[in-house]
């Protein structure tokens, strides 16, 4: 019997959404079956990597990054075409940076002659990508979808606060649009169902579920999406079966860790490999989250996803992909020499007699020269001489003597100390003994009190119930006494017999109402 993989059975898919216009659209989503998962269902369109460009030239960047766009900083529809030509970008976004109110605040015409350079200058679909100020992206985007008009850009982030806005102006224009929420699926939901009620087509939605960059919540961006797309995919739900997008290189360049210097942060190696390693590492975990769209920055980065995600959708291997290509000079680190000091003592002896090992040289030092004695201290010193004189005259001890008086000291001194150690280890084990003895008495009682407190609550509980009984069995029987009563024409009580046949009141229920259907 052949081995069997067991299958996942699902019951939705995302919708295909195309973005851009003519030959260079692009289908994204149309998956049947977790991301990558094809032995389940279909894929049947790659997830593709757009390149952000900025509309003003960025102050932040580290270098790394801006060795590669020094050249084109200034002009966005030059860095869009340097990004699709010779970094093979398959969509151009377009981040706003600066229609900020809080930055240069732009006006939103000039936002617009800016988008319309960049699809002049590329084929690729674009994508327009706000400054996550609601009403100032409303304003924004209302100006470049009229201005743009049938291009089918993709217009966002789109919110709450703005979607109407927006939503009438992709709809009357002829664009996609960009649902953003923050990091919730249900909010992501009610977005979506806002769109919906507005018109907006359900073919042109893409769900933003709000990115964080690698060791800066990119775990819950990475959880919403993994509930967003079992939502998708095992129950069916059709509000959330969209691709989605994640701005990602806008994210991950800005952390602390991606920008530090080898002199600011030594221990992090080079800082060139590890911005790009940042990127790459979280472009493939949301990739396989559910990731339709990714929105990176660094040339080397992309380079490596998209080696990725061919090797993965066509079952190659990935081991001919050639590793990073610095452009920056060499970084060498001596990590020997920022390691700490090691430590070797073991023993608590060890290390309390380490001070005095230190100060044992001290001893071979050179004597010092002692200072010539003033006549008075001469004079003071010859009385202690006659004192050591004296002291060396004295009659020396027999050294059989000292050695015996010294091991009998010695065994008298073992032997105080233990039997001390008797003693106490008798009445630790005493005191522990008796310690045992009261908390088991004490778990005893506890438990006992429990108990009978248990047994007299549920006896109160017996007799109450039994008292409402009786209480309730003597009104019935009153009620059904005065009913017979009330029954009887002469006032006196008729007897009452039980039924041959007692039925219960389901039974009368029953019987009750097939008579009545009977006759009807």
């Amino acid at each position: 019997m052949g081995f069997e993989i067991k299958k996942e059975s699902y019951t939705g898919g995302i919708k295909e959404i195309t973005i851009g216009k003519g030959d260079s659209a692009i289908t994204v989503g149309g998956e049947t079956c977790y991301p990558f998962y094809t032995f389940e269902g279909d894929m049947p369109n790659k997830p593709i990597v757009a390149m952000e460009i900025w509309d003003m030239e960025p102050e932040d960047w580290p270098e790394p990054v801006m060795a590669h766009f020094k050249d084109v900083m200034s002009d966005p529809a030059a860095w869009a075409k340097k990004c699709v030509e010779e970094f093979g970008a398959d969509a151009i976004v377009v981040q706003l940076k600066s229609i900020d109110p809080n930055d240069k605040d732009a006006s939103p015409e000039s936002a617009a002659e800016t988008v319309e350079k960049v699809l002049d200058a590329v084929s690729v679909p674009v994508i327009v990508w706000g400054c996550a100020n609601p009403e100032k992206d409303e304003q924004v985007l209302k100006v470049v979808a009229e201005k743009c008009q049938d291009r089918n850009l993709v217009l966002g982030p789109v919110e709450e606060k703005n979607y109407k806005g927006i939503g009438a102006a992709a709809m009357g224009y002829g664009h996609t649009l960009i649902s953003s929420s923050p990091i919730d699926v249900n909010l992501a939901k009610q977005v979506n169902i806002l769109l919906e009620n507005l018109g907006m087509p359900m073919d042109r939605i893409l769900v933003d579920p709000t990115t964080g960059g690698l060791g800066y919540g990119m775990e819950y961006t990475y959880s919403v999406m993994e509930r967003l797309a079992m939502a998708s995919l095992l129950q069916g739900d059709d509000k959330l079966q969209f691709p989605m997008i994640n701005n990602l290189g806008n994210e991950v360049w800005k952390c602390k860790e991606a920008k530090q210097t080898v002199e600011e942060a030594p221990v992090l190696g080079d800082p060139e490999r590890r911005g790009i390693l940042m990127e790459a590492v979280g472009a493939v975990s949301y990739l396989m989250s559910g990731s339709n769209i990714m929105i990176m920055r660094h040339p080397e980065a992309i380079r490596l996803v998209k080696a990725f995600i061919d090797g993965v959708s066509d079952g190659t291997s990935v081991e001919e992909v050639e590793g990073i290509k610095k452009v920056l000079g060499d970084v060498e680190v001596d990590f020997a020499a920022l390691a700490p000091e090691l430590d070797l003592t073991i023993k608590e002896e060890e290390k309390k007699a380490a001070p005095a090992k230190k100060a044992a040289p001290a001893k071979d030092a050179a004597p010092k020269k002692k200072k010539a004695a003033k006549p008075a201290a001469k004079a003071a010193a010859a009385p202690k001489a006659a004192v050591k004189e004296e002291k060396k005259a004295e009659p020396e001890v027999d050294p059989e003597v000292k050695a015996k008086a010294e091991a009998e000291a010695s065994a008298k001194a073992e032997a105080e100390a233990k039997a001390k150690a008797e003693a106490d280890a008798k009445a630790k084990e005493e005191a522990k003994v008796k310690a045992e003895a009261e908390a088991k008495a004490k778990a005893e009682a506890e438990a006992k009190a429990k108990a009978e407190a248990e047994e007299a609550a549920r006896k109160a509980e017996v007799a109450e119930r039994e008292a409402a009984e009786r209480a309730l069995k003597e009104k019935r029987a009153k009620e059904h006494k005065s009913d017979v009563a009330l029954m009887s024409e002469d006032g006196e009580d008729i007897p009452v017999t039980a039924a041959a046949v007692q039925k219960d009141q389901l039974e009368k229920m029953m019987e009750m109402l097939n008579r009545m259907h009977k006759r009807i």
